[in-house]
């Protein structure tokens, strides 16, 4: 398993960050479709679809969405606001479940959570790609919601005890969420001292990780939440050794929206 984990990350690393870095406006758009488009193909899966041709339809709708949605250029306030009402919501389903399911459990009903889940997030970072800055401003999400899981892993493993969630995601821990949000904090703090942000600035700063990180781990859980009630240990086997693309961006679906939100009321303030 960690060899298959090691091969799959040498190859996708290097082509990811080659998206990242050398594609802009519409084949970046394209690039983060794709693989969108496949996270699709696996909610559909946590929605009850089995029959492979409805997983399909689903994918491809949604990448008919993205079309659309890029050729007609939607302000990105119109994305960030249901985002981030939705993931309120999912936040209140996770910590009533399994009380609530009723409400949510039919297919249709988690195939629409599922476009509020990706065109979000895939909006999201092709705006943050479109910035001055974009380029940076992707990596710091990228690298303050994995110090985050890092930290939450480490943290856990060594003084977890007491459950997070135990009926989404039993091997949570809150020890784990805070190990990781001081890790990711830390980070943040040393970031911005190093760019010498004024003591108002950072301390927006702190809160936006702060909000970032925490409303990840909901990303994170969601996912557990839908897999939990589909029986799966992982969205898909698309990638050996760590799942499936939901499982690897699960916490980047919740959490590029709160930075987008976040950037677009204080951004110019802290740039």
């Amino acid at each position: 398993m960690l060899k298959q984990r090691v091969i799959t990350a040498l190859i996708l690393a290097p082509l990811a960050a080659a998206g990242f870095i050398l594609l802009q406006g519409a084949w970046f758009a394209f690039f983060i479709g794709a693989v969108v488009a496949l996270g699709a193909w696996e909610w559909a899966r946590l929605c009850g679809e089995t029959r492979q041709a409805g997983r399909i339809i689903y994918a491809l709708t949604l990448g008919l969405f993205m079309i659309g949605l890029y050729r007609d250029s939607w302000p990105i306030i119109y994305y960030v606001i249901p985002a981030l009402l939705w993931w309120a919501f999912a936040t209140v389903m996770i910590v009533r479940y399994p009380a609530g399911r009723g409400v949510w459990q039919g297919s249709f009903v988690r195939q629409l959570f599922g476009l509020l889940v990706l065109l979000p997030a895939w909006a999201g970072l092709v705006w943050l790609r479109a910035q001055e800055y974009g380029l940076w401003l992707i990596f710091s999400l990228l690298i303050l919601v994995w110090a985050a899981d890092i930290g939450a892993y480490f943290a856990g493993k060594t003084f977890g005890r007491n459950k997070l969630m135990p009926n989404v995601s039993p091997g949570k821990t809150r020890e784990g969420l805070l190990g990781g949000l001081v890790v990711s904090e830390l980070l943040a703090l040393a970031a911005m001292f190093y760019l010498g942000w004024g003591a108002t600035a950072i301390l927006l700063g702190v809160l936006g990780a702060g909000l970032v990180v925490l409303i990840s781990v909901v990303g994170d859980l969601a996912e557990s939440l839908f897999k939990r009630e589909e029986g799966l240990k992982d969205s898909s086997s698309l990638l050996p050794g760590h799942g499936g693309v939901l499982d690897r961006i699960d916490s980047l679906t919740a959490a590029i929206p709160m930075f987008v939100g976040f950037w677009l009321l204080l951004g110019s303030y802290l740039a």
